[in-house]
Protein backbone atom coordinates (compact mmCIF):
# COMPACT_ATOMS: atom_id res chain seq x y z
CA UNK A 1 0.00 0.00 0.00
CA UNK A 2 1.28 3.53 -0.67
CA UNK A 3 0.16 6.56 0.52
CA UNK A 4 -0.85 8.67 -2.75
CA UNK A 5 -0.40 6.70 -6.39
CA UNK A 6 1.88 8.52 -9.36
CA UNK A 7 4.33 10.37 -6.93
CA UNK A 8 7.26 10.29 -9.08
CA UNK A 9 9.69 11.90 -5.88
CA UNK A 10 11.64 8.84 -4.81
CA UNK A 11 13.66 8.65 -1.54
CA UNK A 12 17.02 7.71 -2.39
CA UNK A 13 19.23 7.89 0.32
CA UNK A 14 16.38 9.07 2.79
CA UNK A 15 15.62 7.53 5.73
CA UNK A 16 14.08 10.33 7.88
CA UNK A 17 10.54 8.85 8.17
CA UNK A 18 8.94 12.73 8.65
CA UNK A 19 11.19 13.91 5.96
CA UNK A 20 9.68 11.14 3.42
CA UNK A 21 6.11 11.65 4.67
CA UNK A 22 6.38 15.60 4.52
CA UNK A 23 7.95 16.09 1.25
CA UNK A 24 5.46 13.20 -0.48
CA UNK A 25 8.05 10.95 -1.25
CA UNK A 26 7.13 7.53 -2.56
CA UNK A 27 6.18 5.47 0.68
CA UNK A 28 5.33 1.76 0.95
CA UNK A 29 3.66 1.89 3.99
CA UNK A 30 5.19 -0.26 7.06
CA UNK A 31 3.07 1.43 9.97
CA UNK A 32 1.69 -1.73 10.77
CA UNK A 33 4.97 -2.82 12.04
CA UNK A 34 3.68 -0.58 14.99
CA UNK A 35 0.85 -2.63 16.10
CA UNK A 36 2.84 -5.70 15.63
CA UNK A 37 5.32 -4.81 18.21
CA UNK A 38 3.15 -3.56 20.65
CA UNK A 39 0.99 -6.98 20.31
CA UNK A 40 4.24 -8.75 20.61
CA UNK A 41 5.10 -7.33 24.13
CA UNK A 42 8.58 -8.36 24.54
CA UNK A 43 10.74 -5.49 26.61
CA UNK A 44 13.58 -5.80 24.22
CA UNK A 45 13.46 -6.55 20.54
CA UNK A 46 16.48 -7.38 18.16
CA UNK A 47 15.96 -7.30 14.44
CA UNK A 48 18.71 -8.51 12.24
CA UNK A 49 18.22 -7.82 8.62
CA UNK A 50 20.58 -7.33 5.72
CA UNK A 51 21.79 -3.20 5.36
CA UNK A 52 19.56 -1.14 3.49
CA UNK A 53 16.49 -3.82 4.34
CA UNK A 54 14.79 -0.54 5.79
CA UNK A 55 16.05 -1.02 9.85
CA UNK A 56 16.86 2.21 9.77
CA UNK A 57 13.57 3.91 8.18
CA UNK A 58 11.50 1.87 10.22
CA UNK A 59 13.14 2.75 13.82
CA UNK A 60 12.93 6.53 12.22
CA UNK A 61 8.64 5.78 11.67
CA UNK A 62 8.90 4.22 15.16
CA UNK A 63 10.42 7.29 16.99
CA UNK A 64 7.80 9.52 15.04
CA UNK A 65 4.84 7.69 16.54
CA UNK A 66 6.19 7.13 20.03
CA UNK A 67 8.01 10.69 21.13
CA UNK A 68 5.93 12.94 23.28
CA UNK A 69 7.78 15.17 22.13
CA UNK A 70 5.88 17.34 19.26
CA UNK A 71 3.01 14.60 19.73
CA UNK A 72 0.52 16.66 17.83
CA UNK A 73 2.66 17.29 15.22
CA UNK A 74 4.13 14.07 14.42
CA UNK A 75 0.56 12.88 14.69
CA UNK A 76 -0.43 14.33 11.02
CA UNK A 77 2.38 12.53 9.56
CA UNK A 78 0.33 9.17 10.45
CA UNK A 79 -2.96 10.07 9.10
CA UNK A 80 -3.94 7.84 6.01
CA UNK A 81 -1.48 5.15 6.93
CA UNK A 82 -2.48 1.82 8.37
CA UNK A 83 -1.59 2.53 11.36
CA UNK A 84 -4.51 5.36 12.01
CA UNK A 85 -6.83 2.78 11.30
CA UNK A 86 -5.55 0.70 14.14
CA UNK A 87 -6.64 0.39 18.23
CA UNK A 88 -2.77 1.11 19.10
CA UNK A 89 -2.91 4.44 17.58
CA UNK A 90 -3.96 5.77 20.91
CA UNK A 91 -0.61 5.02 22.17
CA UNK A 92 1.00 7.54 19.49
CA UNK A 93 3.24 10.53 21.02
CA UNK A 94 3.03 8.10 24.72
CA UNK A 95 6.57 7.72 25.44
CA UNK A 96 9.58 9.96 25.81
CA UNK A 97 11.94 8.66 23.09
CA UNK A 98 15.21 8.07 23.09
CA UNK A 99 17.15 6.86 19.72
CA UNK A 100 20.80 6.05 18.75
CA UNK A 101 22.54 4.66 15.54
CA UNK A 102 25.74 3.57 15.01
CA UNK A 103 25.39 2.99 11.45
CA UNK A 104 28.24 5.70 10.37
CA UNK A 105 30.55 3.84 12.48
CA UNK A 106 33.91 3.16 10.21
CA UNK A 107 37.31 3.76 12.68
CA UNK A 108 40.54 2.22 12.05
CA UNK A 109 41.71 2.03 15.83
CA UNK A 110 39.97 2.08 19.33
CA UNK A 111 41.04 5.43 20.44
CA UNK A 112 39.62 7.15 17.20
CA UNK A 113 36.83 4.44 17.62
CA UNK A 114 35.94 5.18 21.22
CA UNK A 115 36.00 9.00 20.47
CA UNK A 116 33.75 8.39 17.96
CA UNK A 117 31.25 6.58 20.47
CA UNK A 118 31.86 9.37 22.63
CA UNK A 119 30.79 11.97 20.26
CA UNK A 120 28.09 10.12 18.97
CA UNK A 121 26.49 9.63 23.03
CA UNK A 122 27.13 13.35 23.88
CA UNK A 123 25.13 14.04 20.80
CA UNK A 124 22.31 12.13 22.00
CA UNK A 125 22.81 13.92 25.34
CA UNK A 126 22.60 17.75 23.92
CA UNK A 127 18.93 16.62 22.47
CA UNK A 128 17.78 16.80 26.32
CA UNK A 129 20.07 19.29 27.21
CA UNK A 130 17.12 20.89 28.74
CA UNK A 131 17.07 18.45 31.45
CA UNK A 132 20.29 19.74 32.95
CA UNK A 133 17.61 22.74 34.70
CA UNK A 134 15.66 19.90 36.77
CA UNK A 135 18.98 17.87 37.76
CA UNK A 136 20.37 17.50 41.34
CA UNK A 137 24.18 18.51 41.17
CA UNK A 138 25.22 15.11 41.54
CA UNK A 139 23.29 13.74 38.03
CA UNK A 140 24.12 17.23 36.93
CA UNK A 141 27.95 16.93 37.12
CA UNK A 142 26.69 13.35 35.50
CA UNK A 143 25.06 14.84 32.30
CA UNK A 144 27.47 17.40 31.72
CA UNK A 145 30.79 14.89 31.49
CA UNK A 146 29.15 12.96 28.75
CA UNK A 147 27.82 16.11 27.03
CA UNK A 148 31.06 17.92 27.05
CA UNK A 149 32.91 14.29 26.19
CA UNK A 150 35.01 14.26 29.30
CA UNK A 151 37.36 11.48 29.82
CA UNK A 152 36.17 11.04 33.50
CA UNK A 153 32.41 10.32 32.16
CA UNK A 154 30.79 7.14 32.56
CA UNK A 155 30.40 6.31 29.38
CA UNK A 156 29.89 2.41 29.89
CA UNK A 157 26.47 3.33 31.97
CA UNK A 158 25.60 6.52 29.87
CA UNK A 159 23.03 5.59 27.95
CA UNK A 160 21.38 4.03 31.60
CA UNK A 161 21.38 7.30 33.05
CA UNK A 162 19.86 8.96 30.70
CA UNK A 163 17.01 6.83 30.63
CA UNK A 164 16.63 7.72 34.49
CA UNK A 165 16.98 11.60 33.52
CA UNK A 166 14.30 11.27 31.16
CA UNK A 167 11.86 9.05 33.49
CA UNK A 168 12.54 11.28 36.08
CA UNK A 169 11.36 14.89 34.06
CA UNK A 170 8.39 13.20 32.17
CA UNK A 171 7.27 10.63 34.59
CA UNK A 172 6.87 7.59 31.94
CA UNK A 173 9.16 5.04 30.90
CA UNK A 174 11.25 5.49 28.13
CA UNK A 175 11.24 3.61 24.56
CA UNK A 176 14.85 3.04 23.00
CA UNK A 177 15.89 2.16 19.41
CA UNK A 178 19.45 1.52 18.81
CA UNK A 179 20.15 1.31 15.28
CA UNK A 180 22.94 -0.68 13.67
CA UNK A 181 23.70 -1.82 17.29
CA UNK A 182 26.85 -4.45 15.77
CA UNK A 183 27.86 -2.09 13.48
CA UNK A 184 31.35 -0.71 15.54
CA UNK A 185 31.42 -4.35 16.72
CA UNK A 186 31.58 -5.67 13.00
CA UNK A 187 34.29 -2.78 11.76
CA UNK A 188 36.66 -3.45 14.58
CA UNK A 189 36.69 -6.99 13.78
CA UNK A 190 37.89 -6.26 10.49
CA UNK A 191 40.31 -3.63 11.58
CA UNK A 192 42.08 -5.68 14.09
CA UNK A 193 40.66 -3.86 17.84
CA UNK A 194 37.97 -6.21 18.17
CA UNK A 195 39.07 -6.85 22.18
CA UNK A 196 38.12 -3.51 23.39
CA UNK A 197 35.20 -2.58 21.39
CA UNK A 198 33.37 -5.68 22.54
CA UNK A 199 34.43 -5.44 26.21
CA UNK A 200 33.03 -1.67 26.40
CA UNK A 201 30.25 -2.57 24.35
CA UNK A 202 28.84 -5.52 26.50
CA UNK A 203 28.67 -3.29 29.38
CA UNK A 204 26.98 -0.22 27.57
CA UNK A 205 24.05 -2.56 26.04
CA UNK A 206 23.85 -4.96 29.50
CA UNK A 207 23.61 -2.05 31.52
CA UNK A 208 20.43 0.17 29.69
CA UNK A 209 18.87 -3.22 28.92
CA UNK A 210 18.98 -5.38 31.64
CA UNK A 211 16.91 -4.88 34.85
CA UNK A 212 16.45 -1.35 33.39
CA UNK A 213 13.54 -0.20 35.64
CA UNK A 214 12.53 3.02 33.62
CA UNK A 215 12.70 1.23 30.08
CA UNK A 216 9.42 1.05 28.49
CA UNK A 217 10.59 -1.01 25.37
CA UNK A 218 13.47 -1.30 23.51
CA UNK A 219 13.96 -2.02 19.77
CA UNK A 220 17.35 -3.15 18.46
CA UNK A 221 18.15 -3.65 14.73
CA UNK A 222 21.51 -4.81 13.36
CA UNK A 223 23.01 -6.44 10.63
CA UNK A 224 24.43 -9.99 11.88
CA UNK A 225 23.46 -12.05 15.20
CA UNK A 226 27.15 -13.26 14.84
CA UNK A 227 27.93 -10.25 17.07
CA UNK A 228 26.20 -11.24 20.23
CA UNK A 229 28.81 -12.28 22.06
CA UNK A 230 27.19 -12.37 25.28
CA UNK A 231 26.72 -8.49 24.96
CA UNK A 232 23.39 -9.91 25.78
CA UNK A 233 23.88 -12.18 28.56
CA UNK A 234 21.26 -12.57 30.71
CA UNK A 235 19.08 -10.67 29.23
CA UNK A 236 15.82 -12.98 29.73
CA UNK A 237 13.37 -10.38 27.94
CA UNK A 238 14.98 -10.10 24.72
CA UNK A 239 13.51 -11.37 21.48
CA UNK A 240 15.15 -12.06 18.28
CA UNK A 241 13.79 -11.53 14.58
CA UNK A 242 16.30 -13.18 12.04
CA UNK A 243 15.95 -13.79 8.44
CA UNK A 244 14.81 -17.08 9.36
CA UNK A 245 11.86 -15.93 11.09
CA UNK A 246 8.41 -15.73 9.24
CA UNK A 247 7.09 -12.93 11.51
CA UNK A 248 7.48 -9.24 11.09
CA UNK A 249 9.07 -10.46 7.42
CA UNK A 250 6.92 -7.83 5.83
CA UNK A 251 8.26 -5.03 7.11
CA UNK A 252 11.87 -5.22 6.09
CA UNK A 253 12.24 -5.56 2.70
CA UNK A 254 9.24 -5.09 -0.03
CA UNK A 255 6.42 -7.36 -0.87
CA UNK A 256 6.11 -8.95 -4.53
CA UNK A 257 2.62 -7.19 -4.36
CA UNK A 258 4.50 -4.01 -3.57
CA UNK A 259 6.73 -4.02 -6.30
CA UNK A 260 4.10 -4.75 -8.83
CA UNK A 261 2.30 -1.67 -7.60
CA UNK A 262 5.15 0.25 -8.05
CA UNK A 263 6.18 -0.41 -11.58
CA UNK A 264 2.27 0.21 -12.51
CA UNK A 265 3.10 3.56 -10.71
CA UNK A 266 6.20 4.02 -12.85
CA UNK A 267 5.10 2.84 -16.08
CA UNK A 268 7.19 -0.18 -15.47
CA UNK A 269 5.23 -2.54 -15.63
CA UNK A 270 6.66 -4.40 -18.75
CA UNK A 271 9.65 -4.93 -16.87
CA UNK A 272 8.62 -7.50 -14.15
CA UNK A 273 9.82 -10.44 -15.26
CA UNK A 274 13.80 -8.76 -15.37
CA UNK A 275 12.86 -6.91 -12.37
CA UNK A 276 12.21 -10.31 -10.40
CA UNK A 277 15.56 -11.60 -12.04
CA UNK A 278 17.39 -9.30 -10.87
CA UNK A 279 16.59 -8.48 -7.63
CA UNK A 280 13.75 -10.69 -6.05
CA UNK A 281 15.21 -14.12 -5.03
CA UNK A 282 15.23 -13.32 -1.50
CA UNK A 283 13.33 -15.96 1.14
CA UNK A 284 13.17 -14.47 4.35
CA UNK A 285 11.23 -17.10 6.50
CA UNK A 286 8.61 -18.24 4.00
CA UNK A 287 8.24 -15.22 2.14
CA UNK A 288 10.07 -13.88 -0.83
CA UNK A 289 11.84 -10.23 -0.50
CA UNK A 290 12.75 -7.59 -2.98
CA UNK A 291 15.76 -5.36 -1.78
CA UNK A 292 14.37 -2.35 -1.43
CA UNK A 293 17.17 -0.02 -2.07
CA UNK A 294 17.53 -1.87 -5.37
CA UNK A 295 13.74 -1.04 -6.11
CA UNK A 296 13.87 1.96 -5.40
CA UNK A 297 16.74 2.99 -7.39
CA UNK A 298 15.50 1.18 -10.02
CA UNK A 299 12.33 2.56 -10.20
CA UNK A 300 14.23 6.01 -9.93
CA UNK A 301 16.61 5.44 -13.21
CA UNK A 302 14.88 2.74 -14.56
CA UNK A 303 18.05 0.75 -15.64
CA UNK A 304 18.39 -2.96 -14.30
CA UNK A 305 21.96 -2.81 -12.81
CA UNK A 306 23.80 -3.79 -9.47
CA UNK A 307 22.69 -0.86 -7.20
CA UNK A 308 22.86 -2.48 -3.42
CA UNK A 309 25.89 -4.27 -3.74
CA UNK A 310 27.74 -1.38 -5.21
CA UNK A 311 27.20 0.47 -1.50
CA UNK A 312 29.28 0.00 0.88
CA UNK A 313 29.65 -3.15 3.38
CA UNK A 314 31.16 -5.92 1.69
CA UNK A 315 34.56 -5.49 3.98
CA UNK A 316 33.55 -8.70 6.11
CA UNK A 317 32.94 -10.96 3.22
CA UNK A 318 35.90 -10.24 1.48
CA UNK A 319 37.85 -10.65 4.61
CA UNK A 320 36.77 -14.09 4.84
CA UNK A 321 36.68 -14.83 1.02
CA UNK A 322 40.87 -14.17 1.32
CA UNK A 323 40.60 -16.31 4.24
CA UNK A 324 38.95 -19.01 3.18
CA UNK A 325 39.92 -18.86 -0.80
CA UNK A 326 41.00 -23.01 -0.92
CA UNK A 327 38.39 -24.78 1.36
CA UNK A 328 35.33 -22.96 -0.19
CA UNK A 329 36.86 -23.36 -4.04
CA UNK A 330 34.36 -25.64 -4.66
CA UNK A 331 31.32 -24.14 -3.12
CA UNK A 332 32.10 -20.98 -4.58
CA UNK A 333 32.11 -22.27 -8.04
CA UNK A 334 29.10 -24.00 -7.90
CA UNK A 335 27.39 -21.07 -6.55
CA UNK A 336 28.52 -18.87 -9.29
CA UNK A 337 27.31 -21.70 -11.57
CA UNK A 338 23.37 -21.18 -10.17
CA UNK A 339 23.69 -24.02 -8.37
CA UNK A 340 22.28 -24.87 -4.63
CA UNK A 341 24.83 -25.50 -1.57
CA UNK A 342 23.95 -27.65 1.60
CA UNK A 343 25.14 -26.32 4.45
CA UNK A 344 24.56 -25.47 7.89
CA UNK A 345 22.67 -22.42 9.11
CA UNK A 346 21.99 -21.19 13.11
CA UNK A 347 21.51 -17.93 14.45
CA UNK A 348 23.74 -18.84 17.21
CA UNK A 349 26.75 -18.02 15.59
CA UNK A 350 29.92 -16.05 17.41
CA UNK A 351 32.45 -14.09 16.06
CA UNK A 352 34.67 -16.63 18.56
CA UNK A 353 32.97 -20.08 16.61
CA UNK A 354 33.81 -18.56 13.25
CA UNK A 355 36.82 -17.69 13.81
CA UNK A 356 37.07 -21.56 15.49
CA UNK A 357 35.62 -23.29 12.38
CA UNK A 358 35.78 -20.94 9.05
CA UNK A 359 34.79 -23.28 6.40
CA UNK A 360 31.57 -23.87 8.14
CA UNK A 361 30.66 -20.95 9.40
CA UNK A 362 31.19 -18.27 6.56
CA UNK A 363 28.18 -19.58 5.01
CA UNK A 364 26.47 -18.23 8.51
CA UNK A 365 27.60 -15.56 7.42
CA UNK A 366 27.38 -14.90 4.08
CA UNK A 367 23.37 -15.80 4.87
CA UNK A 368 22.90 -13.09 6.99
CA UNK A 369 24.46 -10.73 5.32
CA UNK A 370 22.25 -10.96 2.28
CA UNK A 371 24.74 -12.51 -0.05
CA UNK A 372 22.98 -15.94 0.22
CA UNK A 373 19.59 -17.27 0.93
CA UNK A 374 16.96 -20.12 0.94
CA UNK A 375 17.00 -22.15 -1.92
CA UNK A 376 13.76 -23.40 -0.79
CA UNK A 377 11.14 -22.87 2.29
CA UNK A 378 12.39 -24.87 4.88
CA UNK A 379 11.11 -25.80 8.91
CA UNK A 380 12.64 -23.52 11.18
CA UNK A 381 13.82 -25.72 13.27
CA UNK A 382 16.27 -27.42 10.74
CA UNK A 383 19.99 -25.95 10.24
CA UNK A 384 21.01 -27.48 7.54
CA UNK A 385 19.33 -26.41 4.55
CA UNK A 386 20.04 -25.83 0.48
CA UNK A 387 21.46 -22.16 -0.19
CA UNK A 388 22.01 -20.71 -3.43
CA UNK A 389 22.30 -16.42 -4.57
CA UNK A 390 19.42 -14.63 -4.90
CA UNK A 391 19.76 -12.90 -8.07
CA UNK A 392 21.52 -11.56 -10.66
CA UNK A 393 22.62 -8.56 -8.77
CA UNK A 394 24.40 -10.72 -6.53
CA UNK A 395 25.64 -13.01 -8.95
CA UNK A 396 27.53 -9.94 -10.72
CA UNK A 397 29.12 -9.18 -7.22
CA UNK A 398 30.10 -12.88 -6.46
CA UNK A 399 31.63 -12.96 -10.21
CA UNK A 400 33.76 -10.00 -9.52
CA UNK A 401 34.93 -10.93 -5.97
CA UNK A 402 35.79 -14.59 -7.40
CA UNK A 403 38.10 -12.55 -10.15
CA UNK A 404 39.66 -10.32 -7.16
CA UNK A 405 40.19 -13.22 -4.87
CA UNK A 406 41.82 -15.77 -6.75
CA UNK A 407 43.53 -13.72 -9.76
CA UNK A 408 46.13 -10.55 -9.29
CA UNK A 409 46.32 -7.50 -11.31
CA UNK A 410 42.66 -8.04 -12.10
CA UNK A 411 42.29 -4.35 -13.06
CA UNK A 412 44.64 -4.90 -16.26
CA UNK A 413 42.17 -7.12 -18.10
CA UNK A 414 41.52 -4.35 -20.49
CA UNK A 415 43.33 -5.50 -22.98
CA UNK A 416 41.30 -8.76 -22.66
CA UNK A 417 37.76 -7.22 -22.97
CA UNK A 418 38.61 -4.85 -25.63
CA UNK A 419 39.56 -7.63 -27.85
CA UNK A 420 36.36 -9.58 -27.25
CA UNK A 421 34.05 -6.67 -27.79
CA UNK A 422 36.02 -5.58 -31.12
CA UNK A 423 36.05 -9.42 -32.37
CA UNK A 424 39.67 -9.95 -32.63
CA UNK A 425 39.80 -13.20 -31.35
CA UNK A 426 43.44 -13.78 -32.07
CA UNK A 427 43.86 -11.00 -29.27
CA UNK A 428 41.20 -12.07 -27.42
CA UNK A 429 43.15 -15.72 -26.95
CA UNK A 430 46.73 -13.92 -26.31
CA UNK A 431 45.17 -12.11 -23.73
CA UNK A 432 43.17 -15.21 -22.21
CA UNK A 433 46.44 -16.96 -22.24
CA UNK A 434 48.30 -14.63 -20.90
CA UNK A 435 46.12 -14.59 -17.79
CA UNK A 436 45.58 -17.96 -17.01
CA UNK A 437 49.60 -17.85 -17.40
CA UNK A 438 50.20 -15.27 -14.51
CA UNK A 439 48.12 -16.96 -12.23
CA UNK A 440 48.85 -20.32 -12.44
CA UNK A 441 48.83 -20.92 -8.94
CA UNK A 442 44.73 -20.94 -8.93
CA UNK A 443 45.32 -24.36 -10.55
CA UNK A 444 47.06 -25.64 -7.34
CA UNK A 445 42.95 -25.36 -5.11
CA UNK A 446 41.28 -28.73 -6.87
CA UNK A 447 42.49 -31.79 -8.55
CA UNK A 448 39.46 -31.36 -10.85
CA UNK A 449 38.96 -28.08 -12.98
CA UNK A 450 34.85 -28.01 -13.07
CA UNK A 451 32.95 -26.36 -15.37
CA UNK A 452 32.13 -24.07 -12.54
CA UNK A 453 35.32 -22.58 -12.02
CA UNK A 454 35.78 -21.74 -15.91
CA UNK A 455 32.24 -20.25 -16.16
CA UNK A 456 32.92 -18.25 -12.89
CA UNK A 457 36.01 -17.13 -14.45
CA UNK A 458 34.81 -15.99 -17.77
CA UNK A 459 31.69 -14.57 -16.59
CA UNK A 460 33.99 -12.45 -13.59
CA UNK A 461 36.25 -11.65 -16.86
CA UNK A 462 33.40 -10.32 -19.06
CA UNK A 463 32.04 -8.36 -16.40
CA UNK A 464 33.71 -5.46 -17.08
CA UNK A 465 31.67 -4.99 -20.30
CA UNK A 466 28.67 -4.61 -18.64
CA UNK A 467 28.25 -0.89 -19.29
CA UNK A 468 27.66 -1.80 -22.74
CA UNK A 469 26.51 -5.35 -22.95
CA UNK A 470 23.42 -6.87 -20.85
CA UNK A 471 25.29 -10.07 -19.37
CA UNK A 472 23.87 -12.89 -18.76
CA UNK A 473 24.83 -16.94 -17.91
CA UNK A 474 23.36 -20.11 -17.94
CA UNK A 475 20.08 -18.27 -19.63
CA UNK A 476 17.61 -20.20 -21.13
CA UNK A 477 17.23 -19.71 -25.47
CA UNK A 478 16.30 -21.98 -28.54
CA UNK A 479 16.04 -25.23 -27.03
CA UNK A 480 18.63 -24.94 -24.41
CA UNK A 481 20.58 -23.42 -21.58
CA UNK A 482 23.88 -21.48 -22.59
CA UNK A 483 26.54 -20.87 -20.75
CA UNK A 484 27.32 -16.79 -21.57
CA UNK A 485 25.39 -14.53 -23.49
CA UNK A 486 26.41 -10.87 -24.61
CA UNK A 487 23.40 -8.70 -25.92
CA UNK A 488 24.67 -4.89 -26.58
CA UNK A 489 22.30 -2.30 -25.30
CA UNK A 490 19.92 -1.05 -27.32
CA UNK A 491 21.93 2.47 -28.20
CA UNK A 492 24.92 0.54 -28.82
CA UNK A 493 23.41 -1.61 -30.95
CA UNK A 494 21.51 1.01 -32.78
CA UNK A 495 24.40 3.47 -33.64
CA UNK A 496 27.25 0.88 -34.34
CA UNK A 497 25.55 -2.61 -35.62
CA UNK A 498 27.79 -3.98 -32.29
CA UNK A 499 28.08 -7.89 -32.25
CA UNK A 500 25.80 -10.15 -29.61
CA UNK A 501 28.21 -13.04 -28.39
CA UNK A 502 27.46 -16.46 -26.90
CA UNK A 503 30.51 -18.18 -25.59
CA UNK A 504 30.09 -22.30 -24.81
CA UNK A 505 32.62 -23.63 -22.79
CA UNK A 506 33.52 -27.06 -22.56
CA UNK A 507 35.87 -29.02 -19.55
CA UNK A 508 38.31 -32.01 -21.03
CA UNK A 509 39.04 -34.61 -18.89
CA UNK A 510 41.92 -36.42 -20.02
CA UNK A 511 45.71 -37.49 -17.94
CA UNK A 512 48.06 -35.89 -18.12
CA UNK A 513 50.08 -38.64 -20.22
CA UNK A 514 48.59 -37.21 -23.54
CA UNK A 515 51.35 -35.14 -25.46
CA UNK A 516 51.11 -31.25 -25.94
CA UNK A 517 49.78 -31.67 -29.22
CA UNK A 518 47.64 -34.56 -28.35
CA UNK A 519 45.86 -32.59 -25.81
CA UNK A 520 45.23 -29.24 -27.93
CA UNK A 521 44.29 -31.50 -30.82
CA UNK A 522 41.11 -32.66 -28.32
CA UNK A 523 40.68 -29.28 -26.80
CA UNK A 524 39.89 -28.01 -30.82
CA UNK A 525 37.32 -30.93 -31.31
CA UNK A 526 36.04 -29.86 -27.66
CA UNK A 527 35.57 -26.17 -29.74
CA UNK A 528 33.99 -27.53 -32.59
CA UNK A 529 31.33 -29.58 -30.49
CA UNK A 530 30.75 -26.35 -28.43
CA UNK A 531 29.98 -24.58 -31.98
CA UNK A 532 27.62 -26.85 -33.37
CA UNK A 533 25.71 -26.98 -29.71
CA UNK A 534 25.14 -23.24 -30.37
CA UNK A 535 23.64 -23.88 -33.69
CA UNK A 536 21.72 -26.77 -32.82
CA UNK A 537 20.07 -25.43 -29.49
CA UNK A 538 19.50 -22.30 -31.45
CA UNK A 539 21.21 -19.68 -29.06
CA UNK A 540 21.59 -17.35 -31.38
CA UNK A 541 17.48 -16.85 -31.19
CA UNK A 542 17.50 -14.72 -28.41
CA UNK A 543 19.40 -12.29 -29.83
CA UNK A 544 17.69 -12.01 -33.01
CA UNK A 545 14.57 -11.71 -31.34
CA UNK A 546 16.40 -8.24 -29.34
CA UNK A 547 17.30 -6.90 -33.06
CA UNK A 548 20.60 -7.80 -32.96
CA UNK A 549 22.13 -8.25 -36.68
CA UNK A 550 25.50 -9.56 -35.89
CA UNK A 551 26.46 -12.48 -33.89
CA UNK A 552 29.82 -13.61 -32.64
CA UNK A 553 29.88 -17.79 -31.76
CA UNK A 554 32.72 -18.40 -29.41
CA UNK A 555 33.64 -22.16 -28.46
CA UNK A 556 36.33 -22.29 -25.35
CA UNK A 557 37.89 -25.70 -24.11
CA UNK A 558 39.84 -25.69 -20.89
CA UNK A 559 41.92 -28.66 -19.47
CA UNK A 560 44.20 -26.46 -16.51
CA UNK A 561 45.80 -23.42 -17.76
CA UNK A 562 45.53 -24.98 -21.36
CA UNK A 563 42.70 -23.92 -23.85
CA UNK A 564 41.69 -23.43 -27.10
CA UNK A 565 39.02 -21.13 -29.02
CA UNK A 566 37.32 -21.82 -32.03
CA UNK A 567 34.68 -19.44 -33.66
CA UNK A 568 31.94 -18.50 -35.66
CA UNK A 569 30.08 -15.67 -37.40
CA UNK A 570 26.66 -16.11 -38.34
CA UNK A 571 25.32 -14.03 -41.98
CA UNK A 572 24.11 -10.86 -41.02
CA UNK A 573 20.61 -10.16 -41.07
CA UNK A 574 19.47 -6.98 -42.59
Amino acid sequence: MKRKKNKKKLPIGLSDFKEIIEYDYYYFDKTKFIENILEERSKVKLFTRPRRFGKTLNLSMLKYFFDVENREENKKLFEGLNISKSEYFEKQGEFPVISISFKNYNKNDWESGFKSIKSTISDIYAKFEYLMEHLNKRDLKKFEDIWLEKDEGDWERSLLNLTKYVFDYYGKKVIILIDEYDQPIINSYIKGYYSETIDFFKSFYGSVLKDNEYLEMSVITGILRVAKENIFSGLNNLEVHTILDSEFTEYFGIMEDEVEEALKDFNLEYELEDVQKWYNGYLFGDTKVYNPWSIINFLKKGRLRPYWVNTSGNGLIQLYLEKLKNEIFDEFSRLLNKENIFETINDSMTFGNLEANFEKNIWNLFFHSGYLTLAKKNDEDEEEVYLKIPNEEILKMFSKMFIEVYFRDSNNFSKFTNALKSGDIEKFKFELNKILLENTGIFDISGSYKEQFYHGLMLGLILKLRNEYEITSNGFAGKGRYDLLLKPKNILNKLTGREGIIFELKILNIKSEFSFEAIHEKLEKECEIALKQIDEKEYSSVLRNAGVKKILKIGISFLGKEFEVKFEREKEIY
